[in-house]
């Protein structure tokens, strides 16, 4: 395979990390190299001859440094095609060196952002040269190598090493794929940071994190995870995350959330809840967060909002599941979780869920705003009928509504002193999800009489509350809005069951 020797060398780089080895290496090689400002002196201190890009230009670095490399002298010697005749005919008689290696790493501009830095500051940490410069290398690949980030220098080292200072075609071609990768999410961020406050109606991600996972949502599909885990969790044991293992934790991520500053348990299937509670201790919530479903229970996804301690993880130890997501665990605790290698073990992190959302949908992407509305008892506790709300029934009828809110539609929960009865879930009509909800709580042994039900949507016909009411429901939420309200309203006064009308919906699908 032909390969292609570095003679002259542009750096100009503002993270320096493990460029003092490439740049030990280039001079091995008799490579000149170019450079600018910090940069260049870094090179010096290390004892290294270098060039600065002033001497190459005849231009001093103006406007505070906003403008070092944009010039002819440095863009003609990395853009010129070493096949073209005419092109080398202009670099002689401008006195241009032919550049074959260009090492850039831009401005922090995601990070300065993210440190709340003031407008100016952000501004100024976009970078302009460094990007222009990552282009050019890369548009000319054919003769020229580019490493386009802190993230490359390793990779470049070992080829350059491997190869007595040259690259093959194929190794350029991959790292002016990395440059377009750098250059088109640098922008991207940019973008994103202007338009929080245009609001453009543009759609624009890039994330340039990927783990690959060990197949999608069946085994005959691959899957991806875009993002940063690491920064959302320690992970203590256990095999690798899944596809569905991620739908999972997001769903019970969002779930548990919602109920910050209570002690909660949660236990989670394809996205839904099967088992929660709220507890003045987490065994007691564990405890009855089990008992909603402990048949669904088996193979789930366990997540809290407190410390797991050894008593619990006794019990939780007792029973089948995939994965327990915790802010921490005691020692003791941990010892007794990994007794199952494979059962995944994460310790959350302090980290912000995605907002907005999207997903996917025809030719296309559908982006809406994470659903942060979080019922509370204070909503429930005007009811519309002249039966009123008891305290305990408005603290249940928020504690549904929160997991109503988090249960694929048509859904329905039924609940008792905060505790998850039974939900109907993904169910075509309203009335199938109550049947499947009131069917599966008896099914556990549960008096559903004084417990309250919660639905994701109005209720298009007083059907639901006139089964709800022969089961012993004796308070409801919803969001209202069907022009059939008042027949519902009637009913529950009729038969002194309380009302409680949101005014939000919470579809999920």
């Amino acid at each position: 395979m032909e390969t292609k020797k570095i003679k002259n060398a542009l750096i100009s780089v503002f993270y320096k990390d493990g460029l003092d080895e490439i740049v030990k290496a280039l001079d091995k090689q008799g490579v000149t190299i170019y450079s600018t400002g910090g940069t260049y002196k870094f090179i010096k201190d290390l004892g290294i001859d270098a060039v600065t890009v002033e001497s190459l230009t005849g231009y001093p670095s103006i406007l505070g440094g906003r403008v070092k490399t944009l010039h002819p002298k440095v863009f003609g010697g990395i853009l010129s095609r070493r096949d073209m005749f005419s092109d080398g005919e202009q670099l002689n008689e401008y006195e241009i060196p032919e550049i074959d290696l260009v090492i850039v790493d831009l401005y922090p501009f995601e990070q300065t952002v993210a440190s709340g830095a003031a407008e100016q500051d952000i501004i100024e940490k976009i970078d302009i040269g460094g990007i222009s410069l990552i282009r050019a290398a890369a548009k000319n690949y054919k003769d020229v190598v580019i490493v386009p980030s802190v993230d490359r220098y390793a990779e470049f080292l070992q080829i350059y090493n491997e190869q007595d200072g040259a690259t093959t075609l194929e190794q350029r071609h991959r790292f002016a794929a990395y440059a377009f990768g750098v250059s088109s999410h640098y922008d991207t961020a940019i973008f994103n940071h202007f338009n929080k406050t245009e609001q453009l109606p543009v759609f624009k991600c890039s994330i340039d994190k990927c783990s690959e996972l060990r197949y999608g949502e069946n085994p005959h599909q691959k899957g991806y995870f875009y993002g940063d885990l690491d920064a959302c969790f320690d992970k203590l044991n256990g095999k690798e995350i899944s596809y569905n293992n991620l739908g999972d934790i997001d769903a019970a991520c969002a779930l548990i959330d919602d109920f910050a500053g209570q002690t909660a348990f949660a236990i989670l299937k394809h996205n839904n809840a099967c088992g929660m509670a709220v507890r003045p201790t987490l065994l007691e919530a564990w405890k009855d967060a089990l008992a909603g479903d402990p048949v669904s229970a088996f193979g789930g996804v366990l997540i809290t909002n407190q410390k797991v301690t050894r008593e619990v993880a006794d019990e939780m130890h007792k029973i089948f599941f995939e994965v327990c997501v915790a802010p921490d665990y005691d020692e003791d605790a941990l010892a007794v979780l990994r007794g199952k290698k494979n059962r995944i073990i994460l310790r959350r992190k302090d980290f912000k869920m995605a907002d907005p959302m999207f997903r996917s949908v025809l030719n296309g992407v559908l982006v809406q705003d994470r659903d942060n509305v979080v019922p509370t008892a204070k909503d429930m506790t005007k009811s519309v009928t002249s039966t009123k709300i008891t305290n305990q029934q408005a603290e249940d009828l928020a504690f549904a509504t929160i997991l109503v809110k988090h249960t694929k539609s048509n859904a329905i929960v039924l609940a008792k002193g905060r505790q998850l009865l039974a939900s109907g879930t993904g169910q075509t009509s309203r009335v199938d999800a109550l049947r499947q909800a009131i069917a599966k709580a008896q099914s556990f042994g549960f008096d559903l009489h004084g417990a309250v039900m919660a639905s994701d949507a109005f209720f298009p016909f007083p059907d639901c509350v006139e089964i709800a009411h022969q089961a012993g429901i004796v308070a409801v939420a919803h969001p209202g809005g069907s022009i059939h309200d008042q027949d519902s309203i009637d009913f529950c006064e009729q038969h002194h069951m309380g009302m409680a009308i949101t005014g939000k919906r919470h579809f999920k699908h």
